[in-house]
């Protein structure tokens, strides 16, 4: 390469004395958590830590003998179960996440070493002072300053901007006052794409020195915000404690006042008698009993089975959804996307298919054409030898490699024939695109045979590319239909044909040719240009955002489009996506930052667009809506993302972004499509509902069992539950329940639901009614059932009633009562099979608890205090436990009737399904 003669690549022995001075090019990788340390943080839930207390307790009871080491058992199980699967499931997500982001991150880059010899190494093992040659298309491994070349360089991945940015040859003595100035146009950094050119970059900086770098020690020191189920469960779990002691003492004041009162006559004397002094041990049984009571009372309030099914509901969730092209980093991003009131969406490439395709020509006698085959010959081969001499890109078989985005969605206009057309010609002169100047140029020479026609009488031609406004001015003639060069009259004509193209959000871009050769002056345009035409390429949008958009507001979540783009293309495409229909408002970046965040947040529920945004001003709006207690949602790519990623309540990275955005995210979109993340709410609402299905089901079955334990001193009987029988119940119950709520199916109707507020109660109005209703009902057929003596009578051995087998039957009863309320509670509908199939598994747990009372019935001896029972006592059990459904039914049609007929939405928090 003998245009690189001057350059000296680096010898073995000084690349080693580099790397041992200043480190290597590897980015430092966030500090993460070992699996016993997330499996410890993991103990600190609120909900855990309350059964870690009920485990004492159950165990010391079992040490003393007033408990079974059944139930200690079944809490260690359970709390063992809900703390491993959930940090299992998110460790081996985040190791998923690591080897994908290693496998990503093997750039290889072409490096001098030794002198003259250029090799193709992996980026991490680049040095300082390493000489790296850079191409179109290169992402650029260090930071830096050119020693040869010029290149244009897409710094979005950086500072969010996707405008090109021109780098030049600095001075060998040349020291920057500021090593992050992005415009500077003599340092080079980290993350950037070359959009165009070729330069030997010198490598100043590498790794975690890097500006690229420094940003991961920045979102290290950023702190995580709860998520909404965490204050949720929070608040549960406070709610559960108060309920636990309040029933407890009640329960404990009830035996009690029975004992002493209620069993003594209501006689003051037989009570005074039955507390005295001589009769002490009595009294203090009572007092223990009643001690122990109470304490079962709280262990049963507690529903171990809820994180066991929490972290079992993330987890398979998590695996369909990576099925759908979306990998969840941390697991309650999932519930928390669906609790999502705002989402602030970036156009390109998310909304957009990030792709520019050219869409039509416009010729100077305002003609226009949408393909290239309708262009009339003659003036197709001069677009055709415009466009392709005077491309970045590289032309290989037809196709076009590497150049910048225009050049290639330009070349694309071109078909295959005349992609490859050969003409001898050389590049004697060129300038470079770049958002000052607005449009690139390239003087050619071409070899005499090879001359087209409309060349003038020189060798030589110059070819421009770049905006209608700043070419046209220049233009005197224009290329006709037959190839003819004629005077251009007025440009009105023109001009407004352009104006309705875009405002079809389609950009544009004037091709024109010039007998004048480049002059030295960079920035000037040469005189008397000769239009070929305009080209309008747009970046499409997606076939499937406009449908996913009106899913996600049907939802009742407010997307708000971000875009660097100028306020009229902004609105163009949020016209196509139906964004700005209601009156919604379109502001800019600079209009954002003469506002105070009290004015911003007036106007945070009609903002519809954000236009010529900054990475500065994502950060901002989470903030204000947070501060409105919205939950947040944010998707970003670039590296200065990260902080508003890290900040939303979700931050959704792209797939194609860069390393940062996707550390500092809680989810990845794969195929960074919109579509994809509507799914992710959707599963986030899914889990959600199953978690308060399960939180209904529990808390129903603890309700009826504290109204039966707390009435039974006042109607006769001590315990119609035995303590082991209660503790079994609440064994067997949540954690076969967990399980059967846990693969709930995601149903599109949940996205026609307004969000949940982020401080509403876990447990709705909707749900207290069930809750409240099944557990009376529960409680009345129970009580019924034990103190109405003709029950009795349907129970009986050798010719009369036999007390075990009345008890095994009440027992066996509840337990189906409240399987049966399972059917009730999986669903809001009056139809108990909707969407059952959807859900094979609670069918099959179902059947499993039957079988497991059943088997246990027979197998359960004194233990479980239960005798065997025949199939007649099985039918009457069952029969009468089923009325559960249709009382249930009832309750759903009434509540339909009086509360739902309303055409009204319901308020957020209400729908208990």
């Amino acid at each position: 390469m003998t245009k690189f003669k001057q350059i000296r690549g680096l010898s073995a022995e000084e690349v080693e004395r580099a790397r041992a001075q200043y480190g290597t090019n590897d980015l430092p990788p966030p500090e993460v958590q070992s699996f016993w340390q997330s499996l410890k943080e993991n103990f600190e839930d609120p909900i855990i830590r309350i059964l870690l207390v009920a485990l004492v307790i159950t165990l010391a009871l079992a040490f003393v003998g007033y408990a079974d080491w059944l139930e200690g058992f079944g809490i260690a199980v359970a709390v063992f179960i809900a703390t491993f699967v959930s940090t299992y499931s998110e460790y081996k997500n985040e190791t998923s996440f690591r080897e994908l982001q290693e496998q990503a991150s093997k750039v290889q880059s072409e490096v001098f070493r030794n002198g003259q010899h250029v090799v193709r190494i992996p980026s991490a093992e680049i040095v300082v002072g390493d000489y790296v040659l850079l191409q179109a298309g290169d992402k650029i491994p260090a930071d830096g300053k050119l020693c040869y070349g010029e290149l244009q360089v897409d710094q979005s991945s950086i500072n969010g901007e996707k405008v090109a940015v021109r780098k030049t040859v600095a001075p060998s003595d040349y020291v920057p006052v500021d090593k992050a100035n992005f415009e500077d146009h003599l340092l080079v950094f980290r993350g950037s794409v070359v959009d165009d050119g070729e330069a030997v970059l010198k490598v100043d900086s590498v790794g975690k020195d890097t500006f690229y770098g420094q940003l991961y020690n920045e979102l290290a020191s950023a702190e995580d915000r709860e998520s909404p189920l965490q204050v949720k469960l929070s608040g549960l779990a406070d709610d559960i404690s108060k309920a636990g002691y309040i029933g407890s003492a009640a329960i404990a004041v009830s035996f009690l006042f029975k004992q002493f009162v209620i069993d003594q006559g209501y006689s003051i004397d037989a009570t005074l008698r039955y507390l005295s002094l001589s009769n002490w041990h009595q009294p203090l049984h009572d007092v223990v009993t009643a001690i122990i009571l109470a304490v079962i009372v709280i262990v049963v309030a507690v529903p171990e089975g809820l994180p066991m099914m929490i972290a079992i509901v993330l987890s398979l969730n998590m695996r369909k959804l990576l099925k759908a092209k979306v990998l969840v980093r941390k697991l309650l991003g999932i519930e928390t996307a669906g609790s999502i009131d705002i989402m602030f969406v970036d156009k390109t490439g998310t909304l957009t298919k990030g792709v520019f395709e050219p869409k039509l020509f416009v010729s100077g006698s305002v003609t226009s054409w949408s393909s290239l085959a309708a262009v009339p010959a003659r003036l197709r081969a001069i677009l055709a030898f415009a466009l392709r001499e005077s491309t970045s890109a590289v032309i290989s078989d037809g196709e076009a490699i590497g150049g910048n985005a225009s050049d290639r969605a330009l070349l694309h206009f071109l078909d295959k024939d005349s992609l490859s057309a050969r003409v001898e010609t050389t590049v004697v002169k060129e300038i470079l695109f770049n958002s000052v100047r607005k449009f690139s140029a390239s003087q050619v020479r071409v070899a005499g045979r090879d001359r087209p026609a409309f060349f003038g009488q020189s060798s030589d031609i110059t070819l421009l590319k770049g905006a209608p406004d700043y070419l046209l001015p220049y233009c005197k003639y224009f290329y006709t239909e037959d190839g003819t060069k004629v005077e251009l009259g007025g440009l009105r004509p023109l001009t407004s044909e352009m104006d309705e193209i875009s405002r079809k959000g389609i950009r544009l871009i004037a091709v024109a040719t010039s007998d004048a050769p480049l002059g030295d002056e960079t920035e000037r345009i040469p005189t008397q240009l000769a239009l070929v035409g305009i080209i309008g390429i747009a970046d499409e949008v997606r076939r499937e955002s406009k449908p996913a958009l009106t899913t996600a507001r049907a939802a009742g979540i407010q997307v708000v489009m971000i875009t660097g783009d100028r306020k009229e293309t902004a609105v163009s495409v949020a016209e196509q996506l139906g964004l700005v229909d209601d009156g919604r408002l379109v502001i800019t970046s600079s209009e954002l930052k003469e506002m105070s965040d009290i004015k911003l947040q007036e106007l945070v529920p009609r903002l519809g667009v954000i236009a010529r945004a900054l990475p500065t001003d994502k950060s901002r709006l989470v903030r204000v809506c947070q501060g409105l207690n919205q939950v947040v949602g944010m998707t970003g790519d670039g590296v200065n993302d990260s902080a508003a990623l890290k900040a939303a309540d979700v931050g959704f990275s792209m797939g194609s972004g860069s390393e940062v955005a996707k550390e500092a995210s809680d989810i990845v979109i794969m195929d960074d499509n919109f579509a994809s993340l509507t799914q992710a709410v959707l599963y986030g609402r899914t889990i959600f509902k199953s978690i308060r299905k399960f939180i209904v089901f529990q808390s129903t079955i603890n309700f009826a069992s504290f109204i039966i334990v707390f009435l039974g001193p006042f109607l006769g009987f001590d315990f119609p539950l035995t303590l082991i029988q209660l503790l079994w119940v609440n064994l067997v119950m949540d954690t076969l329940a967990a399980l059967a709520f846990g693969g709930e199916a995601a149903l599109s109707r949940y996205m026609t639901e307004r969000p949940i507020k982020r401080d509403a109660p876990i447990i709705s109005s909707a749900m207290w009614s069930s809750i409240v209703c099944g557990a009376v009902f529960i409680a009345t057929l129970c009580i019924t059932a034990l103190s109405w003596p003709p029950v009795r009578l349907w129970f009986v051995r050798d010719g009369a009633p036999s007390e075990p087998v009345f008890l095994t039957c009440f027992f066996a009863f509840f337990i189906f009562l409240s399987t049966f309320n399972a059917f009730n509670v999986r669903t809001t509908r009056i139809n108990l099979l909707d969407h059952l199939a959807d859900n094979s598994g609670f069918v099959l747990v179902l059947a499993t608890i039957f079988v497991v009372q059943i088997v246990f019935t027979y197998l359960g001896g004194s233990f479980l205090r239960t005798v065997g029972l025949t199939l007649q006592e099985w039918f009457i059990v069952t029969s009468i436990a089923v009325l559960i459904v249709p009382f249930d039914m009832t309750r759903k049609a009434l509540i339909n009737y009086f509360f739902r007929k309303s055409p009204a939405r319901p308020s957020r928090g209400q729908r208990a399904e």
